[in-house]
């Protein structure tokens, strides 16, 4: 027999004997490839951790298997007790193969499943921002809040919506820490995503049963944005007024009625899940209610333009009361643009044609008034549109004759 074959041939002894060894352990489950085995630490270094395990040898867990994303094993000592996945029943050492990595990597998911289901209130750490929101740690794995679940001390309110200057008041975030809760968990596709406002949802939640709907507030006004301003209240409450409801008459910008910084009164006229909706104008008088006492329909008034649109012009008759013109108002004949007849800043005469104080609209005319009662730039306009191309004279024949003359020639 050769050397190779007597080499071979102890191999084959040697493998035969480690099962037969294995299957005389029937007291003890033997682990497959894959299998979650827990041992005893018994030596520690930066390179490996060896771990005995009962009644079936010792197992090495090493390289980028220490690595450990749930971070249980992250400071282990001689006598502590670890899981680890089997890798390799036998390695070149006859160690079995073990890995903190694959282990940790499972347990970590099972962890955010129970944070998910336990609604548990958690310290995540912000660690980069996109336009979308921010990518912060829970625990060791990465995961995303985005920023309709910021709250409202957090959330960027920037003008206009300038995606840029959002990611610039992102970014100042980064290294600092939120309460989260996590809504999402899907390990299959390596998402989660958690909320700050869930985690201060409960908490408000209590703070607000102080307060109903009606309950006048004092506040101050802590960010205007678009679509309305916000009002912080009460311990540490925050809420919104709408656009529509800062004033009676038309806004295009609630900068024009409040600033950061103002201390004002405001009515509570909504709850819904922890959002707070205030109004300003349910304060005062709606002074629509004495607009059929100050405007009559057939009535012709003075009105200032202050807005166009497509389908007609916004008139202010008052600090209060905006009328409409609707474009087929305008003129007799068909228009395209309502900015063809008035312009943003000008005075026109209109005639009311109705009059709706419950939905707060009043429709107003120019081609309704008689030819007198127009601006006279209006009928000066009109009045060109009215004379006719003069009629060909006989100057203007002339040269048409005396080609047809020549070309007859």
């Amino acid at each position: 027999m050769t050397v190779k074959e007597q080499k071979s041939a102890t191999e084959k002894s040697e493998t035969s004997q480690m099962e037969k060894l294995l299957a005389e352990h029937k007291l003890y489950n033997i682990p497959k490839v894959g299998d979650l085995i827990e041992g005893k630490v018994i030596s520690v270094s930066s390179s490996e951790v060896h771990l005995d395990i009962e009644g079936l040898g010792t197992g090495i867990v090493r390289g980028n298997e220490l690595i450990d994303e749930s971070g249980d094993y992250s400071d282990l000592k001689i006598g502590d007790k670890a899981q680890a996945t089997v890798l390799e029943l036998e390695n070149e050492n006859r160690q079995m193969e073990l890995s903190f990595r694959s282990a940790g990597h499972q347990k970590a998911w099972d962890n955010l499943d129970k944070l998910l289901q336990d609604k548990t209130v958690l310290e995540s750490k912000v660690v980069d921002a996109n336009k979308g929101g921010l990518m912060v740690k829970v625990k060791r794995i990465e995961g995303f809040l985005p920023v309709s679940q910021l709250t409202t001390e957090h959330y960027p309110r920037v003008e206009g919506g300038d995606k840029n200057k959002i990611l610039d008041t992102l970014q100042g975030y980064i290294g600092k820490k939120f309460k989260v809760r996590v809504i999402d968990v899907d390990e299959s596709e390596n998402k989660l995503i958690v909320s700050e406002k869930a985690a201060y949802k409960e908490e408000q939640q209590q703070v607000l049963k102080k307060y109903e709907v009606g309950d006048v507030v004092e506040g101050k006004i802590s960010g205007v944005v678009d679509f309305g301003a916000f009002i912080e209240f009460g311990e540490g409450l925050e809420g919104l007024i709408h656009i529509s409801e800062l004033a009676w008459q038309r806004i295009d910008d609630p900068k024009n009625i409040v600033q950061v910084g103002d201390k004002i009164k405001a009515q509570i006229i909504s709850i819904d899940d922890g959002r707070v909706s205030l109004s300003i104008k349910k304060l005062k008088k709606d002074p629509w209610q004495d607009a059929v006492d100050k405007y009559k329909v057939g009535q012709t008034v003075t009105g200032k333009v202050i807005k166009i649109n497509p389908f007609g012009a916004f008139v202010e008759l008052d600090k209060d009361i905006h009328g409409l013109a609707h474009i087929s108002e305008l003129a007799e004949q068909k228009i395209a643009d309502p900015s063809e007849v008035v312009k943003i800043g000008e005075e026109e005469k209109f005639k009311i044609l109705s009059i709706e104080p419950a939905s707060h609209r009043l429709g107003l005319s120019l081609k309704a008034l008689d030819k007198k009662s127009q601006p006279k730039a209006k009928r000066e306009k009109n009045k060109e549109k009215e004379i006719k191309p003069p009629e060909p004279t006989a100057q203007t024949e002339q040269p048409e004759k005396e080609q047809k003359n020549t070309a007859e020639k």
